[in-house]
């Protein structure tokens, strides 16, 4: 099970893509580096003890080869997609595929993990990567990138490279809400607070490890999720208005810190990239975005399932690409394409 996606990946990872976005000349983007949880997570779950796992049909139901990479949804991921719009390569590995060869390296891995937060008590509770556990991957993966390429080119890649963070999610959806342990202890003013101060500390430690070029996603609105729908939205499973609310709360403390922080640092970009208003707009109008569903997954009910409760005995949907969703928490690759060129769209001026 675990055998054959870490063999596609190795064979594949490095494959020449056309970009569909034109950088300014004077611009190279020579890797795509993730951080964060299984929104970028490219199978570095299938190597830990943790139930938050997809190897397993029928995720990866319309990946090349059908193959259950570990990816949280039918096919690609928005690394994938990011890479490949922005020309670099195919698909972006996990960095702990045991497959991995040092040719991959300098085009860029992930150390996200699913199920990981800004709170550290998240991934804790998933039994998966905090934060702290990614950047030492990555501290790991810079002395590789060195032996490989020598210090000064792997400086040039450090700092040239964009650097995606991608989490907030899970701490709002399970942590805070699902589970009730976040609020066991603070209000959600003072747990958004320690969501943000988490973030930026983050982001300084990316910062001194040589990361000169970073986006920071924003929550979604959490609410809206097929399973925070079923769980918080009523009978009626409407968008459930406490998650989204406390999404809007976090991504406007974030925003604008973020602005503030970035005006302070010369030579370096640090972007907030907004993915609540882009999805809420395809929930609020899918028949723009040529979408069909999008309050429930295609995996099984669409309701709750989720990891292993989406698994070989699942049903799915006839056509993956008319729902938004994949399982009760995830897109779908079309969901996700929509989201990646619209973030790219409105940030690339200001990534690049």
């Amino acid at each position: 099970m675990l055998f054959f996606p870490c063999v596609f990946l190795f064979l594949s990872t490095t494959s020449t893509v056309k970009a569909v976005y034109h950088l300014p000349p004077n611009v190279t983007i020579p890797a795509v580096i993730v951080f964060g949880d299984s929104i970028g997570d490219q199978g570095n779950n299938n190597n830990l003890t943790t139930i938050i796992k997809c190897n397993f049909s029928p995720y990866g139901k319309d990946f090349i080869g059908k193959l259950a990479t570990g990816r949280f949804t039918n096919a690609k991921t928005p690394p994938d997609l990011l890479a490949a719009e922005l020309g670099i390569k195919e698909l972006v590995p996990a960095y702990l595929d045991p497959n991995l060869r040092s040719k991959d390296l300098p085009t860029g891995v992930s150390f996200a993990s699913g199920g990981a937060g800004y709170d550290p008590q998240t991934s804790t509770l998933a039994s998966v990567l905090t934060l702290s556990e990614q950047l030492k991957l990555f501290k790991d993966y810079i002395k590789k990138l060195q032996f490989s390429m020598g210090k000064k080119q792997a400086r040039h890649i450090l700092s040239n490279s964009l650097y995606l963070v991608i989490a907030g999610s899970d701490d709002l959806a399970n942590t805070y809400y699902s589970t009730g342990v976040g609020r066991l202890e603070y209000d959600i003013v003072s747990y958004t607070n320690l969501m943000v101060d988490s973030a930026f500390s983050f982001i300084e430690e990316l910062l001194k490890l040589g990361a000169r070029r970073i986006g920071v996603f924003s929550a979604p609105p959490v609410g809206c999720l097929p399973s925070q729908r079923t769980l918080g939205g009523g009978a009626l499973r409407v968008c459930a208005k406490d998650r989204n609310e406390a999404s809007q709360l976090y991504n406007s403390k974030l925003s604008n810190k973020l602005d503030l922080f970035a005006k302070k640092l010369p030579h370096t970009t640090v972007v907030y990239l907004d993915i609540y208003h882009p999805l809420l707009d395809i929930i609020q109008h899918p028949g723009n975005y040529g979408i069909d569903v999008v309050d429930r997954g295609c995996c099984g009910t669409g309701n709750i399932e989720v990891s292993v409760l989406c698994n070989p005995t699942s049903s799915t949907c006839l056509n993956s690409s008319s729902y938004l969703f994949w399982d009760s928490y995830h897109p779908t690759e079309a969901g996700y394409m929509i989201l990646v060129r619209r973030v790219l769209d409105e940030n690339i001026h200001k990534l690049f």
